[in-house]
């Protein structure tokens, strides 16, 4: 592939000595005599790599340098100075520079330089690359699983991380939105710095502000010290807001302000102060829906979807079931010094046929449970069926349902959930004898029969 040069140097007769250097070899260069003019043509035709000059009009060469490396802080920039300016060219590699040449330079050292820093550059995409593919969406797989729909949000993910668009990530309670905000910053070139998250729903209004803010000496009663705010902790990284829905509307104007002005003022300060941080939030609110009603900014909404990636329930990738029993299994298995091995194909299958209403985080507590419960090591169905039918009550549906959807769907979801509690209750009791059964809920055979197959319970997982 060929390559583009981007040569930044007011001297005319320079830069023509360098285009016919490059031509030689092959390699294309643009020109720009001066330090603006330079910076609007790499963001507008991105070079391979850019030569300039320390000494520019308007603006200096160090000023167009730190330009470029914010605009892409793997950009190879290579310096030219003169003699009396090294001090300053080292300076400038302190800063980023791949390297820097002295004027007047010989023809073949300023085409070996130029190449080795193309070289370099093209092994650290490589490099990148690779971590992308196999580390960071390795690592998301073996933590949701290989599900169409999982490659679909890896896929997502390498695709947004390397941006800086802000990122929105819908899904239902439990279904691992951190787990993906998280690889988002592993894959983006902020992964070095902090990962901060903040439950907006978690923390009390009257305290939610001086959390993300910080706050200043003095600022108020109490404040002896100044703190910073989450804000600030995730300078140069990624903030991730979780239950973004649950913020209260006095906080989003100011949370958006944020957004356009990319500054802060803590609580109490007089000032306002830079803020570079990528923004992540997530929600199991239907935010559009939020919108309508009020409840939401719309240009809020918009600020922060401007990559949207949706994660669907568990029960919509069941393929990822076995999967991730095994995970929790092991991971049970350590913690609990209960060496329990593997998740029997028997278990597998009921856990496939139900609806986990608390997704994935449901499934992981079940499994602890049976780790922590089963009496000889092994995981037995009854167990399992025990400890789901524990965990089909009202208390495990409202997280899910009760934030989302119609009045009608919720009762209609509420309804079906207890009736699974109550026949899964008495058949436990009954051993699977659902003539008994059916006496006991005061309702007729046939009945009873037409609910079980509808909510799939089975009579033979009782009787043992």
């Amino acid at each position: 592939m060929a390559h583009r040069l981007l040569v930044i140097d007011d001297d005319h007769s320079n830069c023509k000595v360098l285009k016919a250097i490059f031509a030689r070899v092959g390699i294309a260069v643009d020109i720009a005599y001066e330090g603006r003019e330079g910076i609007e043509l790499a963001l507008g035709r991105l070079p391979d790599l850019v030569i300039l000059d320390l000494h520019l009009p308007t603006i200096d060469g160090l000023e167009v340098l730190a330009e470029l490396k914010r605009f892409d802080p793997a950009l190879p920039v290579i310096m030219m100075t003169a003699h009396n300016d090294v001090k300053t060219a080292l300076r400038a590699t302190q800063l980023g520079a791949a390297d820097y040449l002295v004027k007047p330079f010989d023809p073949d050292e300023i085409v070996v330089v130029v190449r080795r820093a193309l070289e370099t550059r093209a092994l650290q995409a490589e490099v990148e690359d690779l971590r992308r593919q196999v580390g960071e969406g390795g690592g998301l797989s073996a933590k949701m699983g290989s599900s169409p729909a999982v490659l679909q949000i890896i896929d997502q993910v390498r695709v947004v991380a390397g941006s800086s668009f802000s990122v929105l990530i819908l899904g239902e309670t439990g279904t691992g939105k951190e787990i993906v905000a998280q690889a988002v910053h592993r894959q983006s070139e902020r992964r070095g710095r902090p990962f901060i998250a903040l439950d907006c729903g978690a923390i009390p209004e009257t305290l939610l502000e001086s959390e993300l803010f910080g706050y200043e000496k003095g600022a108020f009663t109490g404040a002896e010290r100044r703190r910073e705010g989450h804000f600030q902790l995730a300078q140069g990284g990624t903030l991730f807001l979780d239950e973004i829905g649950n913020l209260p509307m006095g906080l989003q104007a100011k949370l958006l302000r944020v957004l356009e002005s990319r500054e802060i003022q803590s609580v109490g300060a007089t000032k306002a102060t830079p803020l570079d941080v990528r923004f992540v939030a997530a929600t199991n609110h239907d935010l559009q829906r939020r919108v309508q009603d009020g409840l939401f900014r719309a240009d809020l909404y918009f600020r922060l979807a401007q990559y949207t990636i949706g994660l669907p329930p568990l029960r919509e990738r069941t393929s990822d079931i076995a999967h991730l029993a095994q995970r929790f299994l092991e991971e049970a298995s350590v913690e609990l010094r209960r060496p329990v091995r593997t998740v029997p194909a028997e278990v597998v299958t009921l856990l496939e046929k139900y609806a986990w209403p608390g997704n994935v985080r449901e499934l992981r507590n079940v499994i602890r449970q049976a780790v922590l419960e089963s009496k000889d090591l092994v995981i037995h169905r009854p167990l399992v069926q025990r400890l789901l039918g524990r965990n089909t009550g009202p208390s495990a549906i409202a997280p899910s349902t009760a934030r989302g959807g119609s009045l009608r769907e919720i009762a209609a979801n509420a309804a079906r959930e207890a009736e699974r509690q109550a026949i899964t209750e008495v058949l436990h009791s009954t051993r699977g004898n659902k003539s008994r059964a059916a006496r006991v809920l005061d309702t007729d055979y046939k009945t009873l029969h037409l609910k079980m197959k509808i909510l799939g319970i089975r009579a033979r997982d009782f009787t043992s």
